[in-house]
């Protein structure tokens, strides 16, 4: 799937989009706003890449991260939720949250390889994660990540 595809989804259903970015670094919001007219969907994007702007940004539990580490499927999901309140316009959450978290690699993070993704949906009261276990180099790792964002959000958004 591609970000032009997921935008047309979100503006056939009139929804507004929020991204919090970890390890892509921006890649994924820059995949929308290369898309002409992603601004009628696309509020913004948060790179959290520092693990305390998840908690003090995102509002992803502290206590999660102190026990499992920024790479996780919870962390994920709460980050796509939280970003949505952080991107808010005019008091108004942004109606659908997807984020990106995992180890580029060279080395493990907290006990996870290199490849290692997870990204979060949030839809409504809906929060899913999904994963992945990519290889390659780190800008592989990341596009590979892209990808999984992307096909996730567009397959949960096609089963509303």
């Amino acid at each position: 799937m591609t970000a032009a595809d997921v935008l047309a989804l979100l503006r056939e259903r009139g929804r507004t989009l929020a991204v919090a970015e970890s390890l892509t670094g921006g890649l994924l919001t820059d995949a929308f706003v290369q898309v002409p007219g992603a601004s009628a969907v696309l509020l913004g994007g948060v790179v959290s890449y520092a693990t305390e702007l998840k908690h003090e940004v995102l509002g992803v539990d502290q206590a999660l991260l102190d026990a499992e580490g920024p790479v996780h499927p919870e962390v994920a999901r709460q980050m796509a939720d939280g970003v949505r309140r952080a991107l808010a316009v005019a008091g108004r959450i942004a109606d659908v949250g997807v984020s990106t978290t995992g180890v580029a690699g060279p080395d493990p993070q907290g006990g996870r390889p290199p490849g290692t993704v997870y990204v979060g949906v949030a839809i409504g009261s809906r929060l899913i994660a999904a994963s992945g276990a990519f290889s390659g180099d780190r800008a592989a790792i990341r596009v590979a990540a892209v990808g999984l964002a992307l096909d996730t959000l567009a397959a949960h958004l096609a089963a509303e």
